[in-house]
């Protein structure tokens, strides 16, 4: 079986002497990319870079949202919390009202009359 060299893959022999450390084969490519292809190629990195940082971008907002919720989800509580405070301690001063000897020597009105 006899290798048969492509003109992709020329020797480096041929141009230059050898040498240490050093390819001996070099790829050349058949394809040839003009101005207007090179700038497209160009152009379409910067869109897809553009839309990768975008969807990063977007990341960041919906935990900052996540975030918001949560924080006025905790001032609801700690509102609701307050208005229990409020009313546990109403009940609470009603109940040391009935049971005081204050309001236990008061009597019941015989009769109830009312302003017109």
């Amino acid at each position: 079986m006899a290798y048969k060299r492509t003109p992709a893959f020329q020797s480096a022999r041929t141009a230059r002497a050898w040498s240490r450390n050093q390819n001996n084969t070099r790829f050349m490519s058949n394809v040839a990319l003009g101005p207007v292809a090179h700038t497209i190629l160009v152009a379409l990195m910067v869109v897809v870079i553009g839309l990768i940082y975008l969807g990063h971008a977007t990341q960041v907002t919906n935990y900052d949202h996540q975030a918001n919720r949560q924080e006025q989800k905790l001032a609801e509580l700690d509102a609701r919390r307050s208005e229990l405070e409020v009313q546990n301690a109403r009940q609470t001063a009603l109940k040391n009202v009935k049971s005081s000897n204050v309001a236990k020597a008061m009597t019941s009105p015989s009769e109830v009359s009312y302003a017109e």
